[in-house]
């Protein structure tokens, strides 16, 4: 059964694993048991049914660990569904449009053969950790421009998805398969 979830995230400051556990706690609502762990504390997927992973965009990079995350367990990753998250924009963009993953988040995506991809916007407050962090929240550009509508809704996605494909196996006859 399809029911247990990973989500594993790349975070430096914190509002990647905010996003996470909206994520989580929107799976948990959809009758899935999902678990976050911040991906560089996971030492195997093969526990779980799904996973989905979600990393900050620094400099037009995902996260080290949730690539680092990637890399770790492809093989395990190929053989189970896989969503992809990544939040970052500290502007509206997000929310105005969608925008495509970086290069190295599109090669994960091929590789894995995954079931989607979103970018959320970021969020970056007083205190962040770094000096490029420090000189953004400087410069009058740091805020809050996570949608978490937007994240409920993808993440309402996903559970319908896992459900209906455990349901088409459970009663072949209720639905269309793929």
């Amino acid at each position: 059964m399809a029911d247990t979830v990973l989500v594993a995230y790349g975070t430096t400051n914190g509002s990647t694993e905010e996003i996470a556990e909206a994520v989580a706690g929107t799976l948990r609502e959809g009758g899935l048991t999902a678990r976050t762990l911040p991906a560089r504390d996971v030492t195997s997927v093969a526990s779980y049914d799904a996973v989905v992973v979600g990393g900050g965009l620094y400099a037009g990079r995902w996260h080290k660990d949730a690539r680092r995350f990637v890399r770790r367990h492809r093989e395990e990753l190929a053989h189970r569904p896989v969503w992809l998250f990544s939040s970052g924009p500290l502007d509206s963009s997000a929310a105005d449009r969608d925008i495509p993953a970086v290069r190295g988040v599109q090669r994960t995506m091929n590789r894995l053969d995954v079931q989607g991809h979103i970018t959320f916007g970021g969020c970056l407050k007083e205190g962040a950790k770094g000096r490029i962090a420090k000189m953004i929240i400087s410069s009058g550009k740091g805020g809050d421009y996570r949608d978490f509508g937007a994240i409920e809704q993808w993440a309402k996605g996903i559970a319908k998805a896992l459900t209906r494909d455990e349901e088409l196996r459970t009663h072949p006859r209720s639905g269309t398969a793929r």
